[in-house]
């Protein structure tokens, strides 16, 4: 079960506007699976994932997937109609978007993040979620399930700058992804949504963090791209999902079969979360 299952689809009445499409309600929606898409056209995480959103909303459309962009400005220029209509013109997009100019439908979905991913079954339940890149076959799957169809997935290849990032680290070598302030002892995240990934080899994975001053802070672990089952540490869920309520040493990940090489990647949802340092046993 998803934080949001049972939860009913929040309305896309606050939209100042639509492209593509004439306003959608529950009326129009009823029936249908549908995955609501924020977006904004300056993010980069967001521009990595349209190629597969893009591609889901073409091969799906016709078994009763309807895609909505909900385009949710994070800068000024971002609010003008022509630009963003530039930009669905640039990317492609004949989805429906709604402009979400005055953070209604973000507001409504107690969104927080770009690019950000609710799937809404035919009864208009949120049945799943995703925020960040990623987990592109599971969410496909997910799309499926809920429309009741089963087929080889889509292929997708991102060009320019929609290329998927090369994530590709070497042993003991670390990445940080999104907003972060480097500082003498410690990395401080300035935005939501960033990432660090560690590519390592031993039985644990720990990793000293404090929320600062922002406590709780939720964050989740991934080993080589997946929730980490039996692998998780003693802070984290088998679904990799953990929160900072102080600093201290965390276990994100602990091996129990066959230790071998992983790529351990920590995403934090909220910024002011503190990383200092790894330690692997």
């Amino acid at each position: 079960m998803t934080l949001f299952e049972h939860v009913r689809m929040a309305s896309l009445g606050g939209a100042t506007g639509w492209l593509n499409s004439e306003p959608l309600g529950p009326a129009e929606l009823r029936g249908h699976v549908v995955v609501v898409n924020f977006w904004t056209f300056t993010c980069i995480n967001w521009l990595r994932t349209e190629p597969y959103i893009r591609a889901w909303s073409q091969a799906y459309r016709d078994d009763g997937l309807i895609v909505i962009g909900a385009h949710t400005p994070e800068f000024s220029f971002e609010h003008e109609l022509d630009r963003v209509r530039q930009a669905t013109m640039e990317r492609g997009i004949d989805y429906p978007v709604a402009l979400d100019n005055n953070y209604g439908i973000w507001s409504a979905f107690d969104n927080h993040y770009w690019p950000a991913l609710y799937f809404v079954d035919a009864n208009g339940v949120i049945r799943d979620h995703h925020f960040g890149e990623g987990r592109y076959e599971q969410s496909e799957r997910v799309i499926q399930r809920l429309l009741g169809v089963e087929r080889e997935l889509v292929s997708v290849e991102g060009l320019g700058v929609e290329a998927e990032a090369d994530w590709h680290l070497r042993f003991n070598q670390w990445a940080l992804a999104g907003e972060w302030t480097i500082g003498r002892e410690q990395v401080v995240l300035e935005q939501a949504g960033g990432s660090i990934a560690y590519r390592y080899h031993a039985r644990d994975a720990h990793l000293v963090l404090s929320p600062g001053a922002r406590a709780p802070i939720p964050f989740r672990v991934l080993l080589d791209g997946e929730a980490p089952g039996p692998s998780h540490g003693v802070d984290v869920d088998q679904d990799g999902n953990g929160v900072l309520r102080d600093g201290r040493l965390y276990q994100l990940a602990r091996q129990h079969e066959t230790v071998h090489e992983r790529t351990l990647e920590i995403t934090f949802h909220e910024p002011g979360a503190e990383a200092y340092v790894f330690t692997f046993g």
